[in-house]
């Protein structure tokens, strides 16, 4: 059963990793990816990420059975931000525990794949000269990636 949370506070993922293997004899890899909010060369002050409560954590939980059925994984975490983020800060964090490091990382790519097209968030630039600009649209670069895994609509 995977872990999914969506939350404003920031999580710590070095422990969240830990989770996943310990107590477990049988975790041969542990594959994890945390995205960062970047400040774009000085210009962006913090991003505000808002989300559909209740639909961005079922299509988060959809997506982490989708990768459980695909591979042998012992366990599987997601936990996406919202609210003001600032650069440096982390956004996104995805852990894939696994016996084999192949499956860890396979999987791992595809939970970032489908939360970066799919997820029900929606976030907007707060630039360092006070502009709010608006939502950003969804990037076919996303769609692509996701594309490359195989159908994955609800």
């Amino acid at each position: 059963m995977a872990t999914v949370r969506v939350q404003r506070e920031d999580f710590d993922a070095g422990l969240e990793a830990a989770a996943l293997a310990r107590g477990r004899r049988d975790v041969g890899a542990v594959a994890s990816f945390v995205g960062y909010c970047r400040d774009e060369g000085g210009t962006l002050a913090a991003l505000d990420l808002e989300h559909y409560p209740g639909m961005a954590e079922a299509e988060m939980a959809r997506v982490a059975a989708e990768a459980e059925a695909r591979w042998p994984l012992i366990g599987v975490t997601a936990i996406h931000r919202f609210g003001t983020i600032a650069p440096g800060e982390q956004i996104v964090f995805v852990a894939v525990a696994s016996a084999h490091r192949g499956e860890a990382f396979a999987a791992a790519e595809m939970l970032m794949d489908y939360l970066k097209a799919r997820a029900p968030f929606w976030k907007r630039a707060i630039r360092a000269d006070g502009t709010v600009e608006g939502w950003v649209a969804a990037k076919e670069a996303d769609d692509a990636s996701a594309a490359r895994w195989g159908a994955a609509e609800p």
